[in-house]
């Protein structure tokens, strides 16, 4: 399945007409770039934190593309990990501030090599995709929010469901501050930092 649905968003990439900017529900924009500082809290594991990059661009009225980077090291571990995902989106204004919006993507979790007992060991290399649904909307002229719910899968672990809840304070047009809330069943990912907006 997870060949199926990166075949589909390829395919439809090059029929899709190129444009400035999405038709978005009041408040909303999907061109976007935002970093910051993230963080993964697991049950049965160390917690990690680091830095992450994620950013969106409209490319037709109702179309997006996405994507996200994050590297995070494990406290009081000398062991590390990359995270990335991309991945095409859908947005469609269901009322004058509300968007329904569904995503899939391609994701990749690539762990540091570590050594035990003098042996070196490569670290964890998954390939995986994940599907989401949810609305975006803009709440007040200074407050976007959004609520999302979706499932991951990959051929070298099992899938899980998972909520995503997020917002955005807005300064001005084009500067705000977001953050954005991830629960699945055995990890809680976060992320907070200012995102520029065009």
């Amino acid at each position: 399945m997870k060949k199926s649905l990166l075949a589909l968003t390829l395919l439809a990439l090059p029929a899709l007409a190129v444009s400035t900017a999405a038709s978005a529900a009041e408040g909303v924009s999907y061109n976007y770039v935002e970093g910051g500082y993230t963080a993964t809290n697991l049950d049965k594991a160390p917690d990690s934190d680091g830095w992450g990059l994620n950013g969106s661009v409209a490319i037709a009225p109702n179309f997006h593309v996405f994507g996200s980077y994050n590297q995070q090291d494990f406290k009081d571990v000398n062991y590390g990990y990359d995270q990335w995902r991309v991945g095409l989106g859908y947005n469609h204004e269901i009322s004058q501030k509300v968007d329904l919006v569904s995503r899939v993507a391609y994701e990749k979790f690539k762990g540091d090599d570590y050594t035990v007992g003098g042996v070196r060991f490569p670290g964890d290399d998954l390939d995986g995709y994940s599907a989401e649904v949810g609305v975006r909307a803009g709440l007040t002229p200074f407050v976007e929010g959004y609520a999302m719910a979706g499932y991951e899968d990959g051929k070298d672990y099992d899938g899980d469901f998972y909520g995503r809840l997020g917002a955005q304070v807005k300064f001005n047009p084009n500067w705000g501050i977001t953050g954005d809330v991830k629960f699945a069943d055995n990890d809680t990912q976060w992320f907070v930092g200012p995102r520029f907006t065009w």
